[in-house]
């Protein structure tokens, strides 16, 4: 009886230490990296390799699977699936940046629900600069604490629209007055008090491609309609 025991015992020692063996081969030696756009792809890769319980990508799929990997910049969602013992891929889903302001040395970047993403000294290619807005705080993961609600309603809106209909602003901002002005490029926009801000962005698009690689002011205040038309004028 003591000698199966025995056995028993060294062929669940055998098995345990033939399962490590077989674990320890998934050893982690490249990521690859999809999706990003705003984020990094580089710094992805360090956080999800950092992520990874000695350095095994068996260890970290199972890990990812009970607490996914969050609090990345600009990021969703991680999507991590093997692509070998020794290989990941990483399909990144990020956040949709609407907009961002500058407050001190940085620039605080924000969603089309006005929660704030992140702050860098970065500015990110294809994000509208927001200007004639002021804030004295932010926090992480809450509503920029604009005190102009109608000011801020209607900047959400723009960048809404932006969005929507896939526009290149480089920057929205507002005169003393409160008429909306936006840049694209070598390109100003006049588009007004925001009463027909729908019916005009719906069209800039299709107009600044007819306007590419000139400098000058586009006029759209009086743009009510489709029937509409807008002056520009050339410098």
């Amino acid at each position: 009886m003591k000698r199966k025991v025995i056995i028993v015992l060294l062929i669940v020692v055998v098995v345990l230490l033939g399962g490590g063996f077989y674990v320890s081969t998934f050893h982690l030696d490249e990521i690859r990296v999809e999706g990003c756009v705003m984020s990094s792809e580089s710094v992805i890769a360090s956080v999800v390799k950092e992520e990874a319980p000695l350095n095994n990508i068996l260890l970290l799929y199972l890990k990812n699977k009970v607490r996914p990997i969050r609090d990345i910049p600009f990021v969703a969602k991680l999507d991590i699936e093997f692509v070998d013992k020794n290989t990941l891929s990483v399909i990144v889903y990020e956040k949709s940046v609407a907009g961002c302001l500058e407050y001190m040395d940085n620039y605080v970047y924000f969603d089309r629900d006005g929660i704030v993403l992140e702050a860098s000294t970065e500015r990110k290619e294809g994000v509208p600069s927001i200007n004639g807005l002021n804030i004295n705080s932010w926090e992480m993961g809450k509503e920029l604490p604009i005190a102009d609600r109608d000011r801020f309603s209607q900047i959400l809106t723009i960048t809404q629209l932006i969005e929507k209909y896939g526009l290149d602003i480089d920057m929205v901002s507002f005169t003393r007055e409160g008429d909306i002005i936006l840049r694209q490029k070598k390109i100003l926009v006049e588009l007004g008090n925001g009463d027909n801000l729908t019916i005009q962005m719906m069209n800039l698009g299709s107009i600044l491609k007819g306007l590419a690689g000139k400098k000058g002011t586009l006029y759209m205040k009086d743009f009510n309609s489709d029937q509409s038309s807008a002056s520009f004028k050339e410098k």
